[in-house]
């Protein structure tokens, strides 16, 4: 199965969505990605703002998004071990082994990490990341949209997750392509009573998604810092960033996210003049659970998910 996916925002324009000047232009916009079929690898341009976030001597570790031309939007537990002088980030990239004809990349200028990022929680779990130049906008590299502050995702909400992790539990290779996983959401309040068994709080900065009961698919280790992406129309809306979980493919614990929309005076502040493209979502975009999703659980309680999308036979 594949997965992937991306993060980025652009063109200015006055807009009333989210309240607030965005570039509404272009972020959200996959004008290469005609169907979406769960367990088959992405082809080039599906995912644009999909980010691999490389440590020197590593290779990729971590997903992120692309918001705007110089901002890339990951996890704060990514960082954790490796600064800027040792991060690049591959835009455009569908392949980490092979040719990608759209490719570039960029070094980290500035990494900045959550002031309130608490590592035994993964609470506000979520960190900036200022590219060493701008990059140009293609059809296949590209912006996110961001849920926008007060967005809600109902349970049961369809939703895409992307990445290179892990195909399977203990997995020892990272996938070559790109993944993509299709989830639905699940309540806070479910999702707060399956951790609570292990004594972890799902906190309102958070975001759950995956195929309770059913099991058999979902993120693993190395997705850490990607998105979980939701459609609204024509747009691609960013509704959760990759955190934490249990075992892979757990009919139990669903994937535990950061809930972009909560972070959208914090992500602006950094931003300026060149914000992000926030838009308002206050509905569900697939209001039933399709049986064909996947679940997302991660192995590692409270671990940062440098993890992957994982498919059993």
């Amino acid at each position: 199965m594949t997965f992937h996916a991306t993060v980025s925002v652009a063109g200015i324009i006055l807009l009333s969505i989210g309240g607030s000047l965005c570039q509404l232009d272009v972020c959200g916009r996959s004008s290469l990605k005609t169907k979406i079929v769960g367990g088959e690898n992405v082809k080039a341009g599906d995912w644009p703002w999909q980010v691999s976030i490389h440590a020197t001597g590593l290779g990729h570790y971590c997903g992120g998004t692309l918001i705007n031309k110089d901002w890339v939007l990951s996890a704060a537990n990514c960082f954790e071990w490796f600064s800027a002088p040792h991060i690049v980030m591959y835009l455009g990239r569908l392949s980490q082994s092979g040719s990608n004809s759209y490719e570039t990349n960029r070094t980290a200028s500035r990494i900045i990490k959550h002031p309130n990022f608490n590592f035994s929680n993964a609470d506000n779990d979520i960190a900036l990341i200022q590219l060493s130049s701008s990059v140009t906008f293609s059809d296949y590299i590209r912006p996110v949209c961001l849920a926008a502050a007060g967005s809600v995702f109902a349970a049961g909400t369809e939703s895409w997750v992307t990445g290179w992790g892990f195909l399977q539990n203990g997995g020892a290779q990272f996938p070559d392509i790109l993944q993509e996983v299709m989830i639905p959401i699940v309540s806070n309040s479910d999702c707060n009573n399956a951790y609570g068994e292990i004594k972890i709080s799902i906190t309102n900065n958070m975001i759950c998604a995956g195929l309770l009961i059913q099991g058999g698919k979902g993120a693993c280790q190395g997705d850490s810092g990607g998105p979980m992406v939701s459609r609204k129309g024509s747009l691609w809306i960013q509704s959760g960033i990759v955190s934490f979980g249990e075992e892979c493919g757990d009919p139990i614990f669903p994937t535990v996210f950061s809930r972009v929309s909560q972070y959208q005076d914090w992500i602006k502040s950094y931003t300026g003049s060149n914000p992000p493209g926030f838009v308002a979502s206050n509905s569900n975009f697939g209001s039933e659970p399709n049986l064909l999703l996947f679940p997302l659980s991660l192995t590692f309680s409270i671990v940062p998910f440098t993890f992957s999308i994982f498919l059993t036979s």
